[in-house]
């Protein structure tokens, strides 16, 4: 039986998950995906405190989705992108053979040339 410590890349998926797992945080990184941010902007669209958006970029800093510098008195986030890769091969392993199939029959159709 596998427990989280022994499957492949348990503890940093988890991480990820975990972090991804509330809609603030997705919607966070959603908006990094478009580019860097400071705090109070990533902060503006959500009637949550302050302290309160820190403590998720706190989660998602952790878990590796993120990084924050201190540029002056501003902090500014930004996405890491292989973590989000990461996430998205797991995701992309786990697919059915069905959907498989279907994308190699685009790509088939796609390769043909016009009638």
């Amino acid at each position: 039986m596998l427990n989280n410590q022994d499957a492949p890349d348990g503890p940093e998926l988890d991480g990820i998950f975990h972090a991804l797992a509330d809609p603030t945080r997705r919607a966070i990184v959603i908006r990094l995906c478009e580019g860097p941010a400071s705090v109070s902007v990533l902060a503006e669209p959500f009637s949550i405190s302050l302290p309160g958006i820190v403590q998720h970029l706190q989660v998602l800093e952790a878990s590796g989705l993120i990084r924050s510098e201190k540029i002056g008195r501003v902090r500014s986030c930004s996405i890491v992108p292989a973590a989000v890769r990461r996430a998205e091969h797991w995701l992309g392993q786990r697919r059915t053979p069905e959907e498989r199939r279907l994308d190699r029959l685009e790509q088939f159709l796609d390769s043909q040339p016009p009638h």
